[in-house]
């Protein structure tokens, strides 16, 4: 399942990513956890130190090599050079696999050992100064966009990404990638803002959106939740002490994280598999190609060279059964 955590800065989106992807570790199962934020707190959120978060490997910078693995043999891109953030995969791409070794992730992914389990980190890179006035931050995010197009995952597999906060979600076709999206909205007017926006954009596009009610105090803070969002509030968070030790950096064992929260844990993960069931990899791929045709024609094309509308392969369709290229 490919998993997006959405939400206004502060809504406490990151920390439910982590949880969520320490859950999944606990109950054994093969995760990729993608920081494509750009304030880029996963890797603390999950347990590193500030000098191992700061080495991570930053997905921007071996993107000359992503492109070249995930173009493989396909006789449609001329050139690595000539690929987008939404350039689709057809035949004679490379497509990855969530439990699988290769180039990609050999350069661009760590294993982060956690309770029960380990899981492989990607991250976007910071934002740095040098990146003012000088290119659009949502570039960032191309390398994590053109992995998702290219990733093949399976049933009990997840793939856990926390987005960049606010609507900006939707610089990008990025948003469709996912077969759900967690939105963490507090019980504020602010807090639910981002969800009718977010509501909005996916509206169009059958993304399932799904309301995780963060920093809720009581009954009037869940009837307001309610009322806003109706039946797309799915759970809601309280205080957890076990979440204030690790924001401290000293996280006890997860095991004692509270009953409450483990449940909601719980209902994320069954509201995930649910929702693999529903997937439809033919408007998955037909999603993917209407982006890259709009990109390519209101950038792409000027800033290649090339026409990018002939990297679509008509008869591909992405799929579990495709073989992944060597």
């Amino acid at each position: 399942m490919k998993i997006a955590f959405v939400g206004k800065g502060g809504s406490g989106k990151t920390t439910l990513s982590s949880l969520f992807v320490r859950h999944l570790a606990a109950l054994g199962a093969p995760v990729i956890a993608v920081d494509a934020d750009i304030n880029q707190h996963l890797g603390p959120a999950l347990g590193l130190g500030e000098d191992q978060a700061a080495a991570l490997p930053a997905l921007g910078e071996h993107l000359p090599l992503i492109k070249e693995y995930l173009r493989g043999d396909n006789p449609r891109i001329a050139s690595a050079d000539t690929m987008i953030k939404t350039t689709p995969p057809g035949e004679g791409s490379r497509l990855l696999r969530v439990c699988e070794d290769n180039p990609v992730y050999e350069k661009c992914a760590r294993s982060v050992e956690l309770d029960g389990g380990a899981v492989r980190l990607m991250v976007t890179g910071q934002f740095t100064d040098a990146d003012l006035g000088v290119a659009c931050y949502h570039s960032k995010t191309g390398a994590v966009e053109l992995c998702l197009n290219h990733l093949v995952d399976g049933p009990g597999e997840y793939v856990v990404v926390d987005m960049t906060a606010g609507s900006d979600s939707f610089a990008s076709g990025m948003f469709t990638r996912f077969d759900i999206t967690f939105l963490v909205a507090e019980p504020t007017r602010k807090g639910v803002s981002v969800y009718r926006q977010y509501k909005e954009y996916a509206r169009d596009f059958g993304v399932e959106l799904k309301v995780v009610g963060n920093k809720v105090q009581g009954p009037d803070d869940v009837e307001f939740l309610r009322a806003e969002v109706g039946d797309d509030l799915l759970v809601t968070v309280g205080h957890s002490d076990w979440v204030r030790a690790m924001e401290k950096g000293r996280p006890p064992r997860f095991a004692s994280l509270e009953e409450a929260n483990r449940t909601a844990l719980e209902r994320l993960r069954s509201a995930a598999d649910a929702s693999y069931g529903r997937r439809d990899w033919e408007r998955y791929t037909r999603q993917m190609v209407h982006f890259h045709l709009k990109n390519a024609e209101s950038w792409g094309n000027a800033r290649t060279g090339a026409d990018l509308a002939a990297q679509v392969d008509p008869g591909f369709v992405l799929g579990e059964g495709l073989a992944v290229s060597a």
